[in-house]
């Protein structure tokens, strides 16, 4: 028999939260935890007991503990599921592969492990609330790499879009204009890579996560002031994670086709701020970053 000791927690409620599970078996313990900048604390409950249960072989007898009556009592009771329809329907998925029983206990009871739970939900829960957890949403509490799960996000229209440029001697940027390059259309071969490219992010860059791209578009400015091409591209998704990575890798492959084209008259070509500039879709909302953008 495996058990699975669960908890969820949420800051403000909506706000940060964070979910653990305590899972025992074979004598040792293990424990699973991660959490989200805004939700509640009936989601980081019901969050708990569905990593647990995926976390444990399909077909195994499991006890699953949990202080929510709202989970135990939704599972065994049919408590009426008028919210969080989508994670109800993972729990669902979950315990119907397994032997599955439902245990309540009480909060703060002194359940060594059932306050294990409550501590690394809690943790969760404060690390998603301070300032900087947005640069630390890829290590896990041990500091080890990790791909965000963005499962209990809802999939909305996003898009980004991104700038940079490559800046060259005035005579390369006119080969560029007058196509008097050997190797051919310098501009649409680099909009073909930058294209590639952003299909391909999930590839090139470990923990982003493969997304179905519905639009992507690479367009080229003549700055004949700066001597320099400048770059646009922008990347639209229906998905439940935004596409800036896809629209700044798609700059950064568009520059270096560029440069590769070139190097040959002009090798001190440098590419230069490359940035994100838009995004829109997601729970931050609509950001934008520079005029015109």
């Amino acid at each position: 028999m495996i058990e699975i000791y669960t908890d969820g927690s949420a800051i403000e409620n909506p706000g940060p939260g964070g979910w653990a599970a305590v899972i025992v078996e074979d004598g040792s313990e293990r424990v699973l935890r991660g959490g989200e900048d805004r939700t509640t604390n009936n989601r980081m409950e019901i969050m708990a007991v569905i990593k647990g249960l995926a976390a444990v072989p399909v077909s195994a007898d499991v006890a699953v503990f949990s202080d929510s009556q709202y989970v135990v009592n939704t599972m065994t009771r049919n408590w009426k599921r008028n919210a969080n329809t989508d994670l109800w329907v993972r729990l669902d998925a979950e315990a119907d592969k397994r032997k599955v029983s439902w245990n309540w206990v009480r909060g703060h009871d002194g359940n060594r492990l059932n306050e294990k739970a409550d501590t690394n939900a809690n943790q969760e829960a404060r690390r998603y609330a301070s300032p900087g957890n947005a640069a630390l949403s890829h290590l896990d509490e041990s500091g080890t790499a990790r791909m965000v799960d963005v499962s209990a996000k809802a999939d909305t229209n996003r898009v980004a879009t991104a700038r940079g440029s490559v800046a060259m001697r005035p005579e390369t940027l006119g080969l560029i204009k007058s196509a008097g390059f050997e190797k051919g259309d310098v501009l649409g071969v680099a909009r073909v890579a930058g294209i590639m490219a952003a299909k391909n992010t999930s590839q090139l860059i470990p923990l982003c996560h493969p997304l179905p791209l519905h639009q992507i578009t690479v367009d080229f400015e003549l700055d004949e002031v700066r001597s320099a091409v400048n770059i646009t591209a922008s990347v639209r998704t229906m998905a439940k994670t935004g596409v800036e990575m896809e629209a700044m890798t798609a700059i950064s492959i568009a520059a270096l086709t560029i440069y590769d084209m070139c190097k040959s008259t002009d090798r001190g070509m440098r590419i230069e701020g490359v940035r994100l500039s838009r995004k829109i879709g997601g729970k931050s909302g609509d950001i934008v970053l520079e005029d015109g953008a």
